[in-house]
């Protein structure tokens, strides 16, 4: 599976849409009864009314969740091979993205995180270019506005903002403008919607939007760790990936490193984003498959041991159908 999808073969594009329904089988064999699908934020839904809560059956509301994750692989597949992050261009990017997008049952559904990934996979793309730039004050700009309206669809990605200045600081030397840019950009969407609140004077609602940022961040979590016990194999993947990069980190391209080094920040903080929602669920984790994905690309595309890492995708395919159906 891996060989084969180590190649940019088109034949490639109809085995990656098998593959995802593949790794659906395990929800269309045991549809839910009903599915809601909540697209924007309570906040957001005061201007904005899309009634699609429950609109849609449970096999339209997978069947779309799976048309997205499969349109996402490939534009998520095209940006990493444009930018060179693999040791050649292949499907590996997408083949790991769909992989990821399926180890838990939650990921298989519609949800704000899946809609916002199309965003963060768009964000991916501007960062990576903006050390190939003279100036990236509006590049900077663009990305504000995208995670702003990323946080009209759901509020944790608001958290994104860090990457603004991260990434600034890996690919750039300081000009105060780029700095600021990115905050004027996002300003620029919330300005328009806190005007909307004061002529519906409910601009102390409009304050509240913003409570959950202090949240403190939970000393302990509930976790049933059998529902887990999936990220097991995920996690001897990243540690194999991160000693191969760490390996390789001195013979890659200066760009390269520092690709790395940013997609690893996207995605810590994608995962602990959770804190601003006292009621996420499972399906918030979404927002860390783009990034992740990359490194368990790099893995598969740099590993040399055919029979071992063969089997190690298999049993990582095998571990998630398990877990899905039990």
């Amino acid at each position: 599976m891996i060989n084969q999808f180590r190649n940019l073969n088109p034949v490639n594009l109809l085995i990656l849409a098998a593959y995802t329904i593949f790794m659906r089988l395990a929800i269309l064999f045991n549809l839910p009864d009903h599915l809601n699908f909540e697209f924007l934020e309570s906040y957001t839904k005061f201007f904005i009314q899309i009634p699609l809560t429950s609109s849609f059956s449970p096999a339209v509301n997978i069947f779309f969740a799976t048309s997205i994750t499969f349109i996402q692989a490939i534009l998520f597949n095209r940006i990493i091979n444009n930018h060179g992050l693999l040791a050649k261009p292949s499907y590996l990017p997408a083949l790991l993205y769909i992989t990821s997008s399926s180890l838990f049952l939650q990921f298989l559904i519609l949800s704000p995180p899946l809609i916002c990934n199309f965003l963060l996979i768009w964000i991916m793309d501007k960062f990576l270019k903006i050390g190939k730039t003279p100036n990236a004050m509006m590049a900077m700009f663009d990305v504000g506005m995208i995670i702003a309206l990323g946080t009209l669809i759901y509020f944790p990605f608001i958290v994104l903002l860090i990457m603004l200045w991260l990434s600034l600081l890996l690919y750039r030397s300081f000009n105060w403008r780029e700095w600021i840019a990115g905050f004027i950009g996002f300003l620029t969407l919330f300005f328009f919607v806190a005007v909307f609140y004061y002529w519906n004077d409910n601009i102390t609602q409009f304050y509240k939007i913003w409570r959950p940022l202090v949240n403190k961040f939970p000393s302990t979590l509930k976790i049933n760790f059998n529902d887990y016990l999936v990220l097991f194999p995920i996690s001897v993947i990243m540690i194999l990936a991160a000693l191969q990069l760490r390996e390789n980190f001195f013979r890659s391209f200066i760009s390269t490193r520092k690709a790395f080094q940013m997609l690893f920040f996207m995605f810590i903080i994608a995962i602990i984003s959770f804190y601003t929602k006292p009621d996420f669920r499972v399906y918030h984790f979404l927002l860390s498959v783009p990034p992740g994905a990359v490194l368990l690309a790099y893995y598969f595309s740099n590993a040399k041991k055919r029979w071992f890492y063969e089997s190690l995708f298999a049993v990582l395919v095998l571990c998630i159908q398990y877990f899905l159906f039990v």
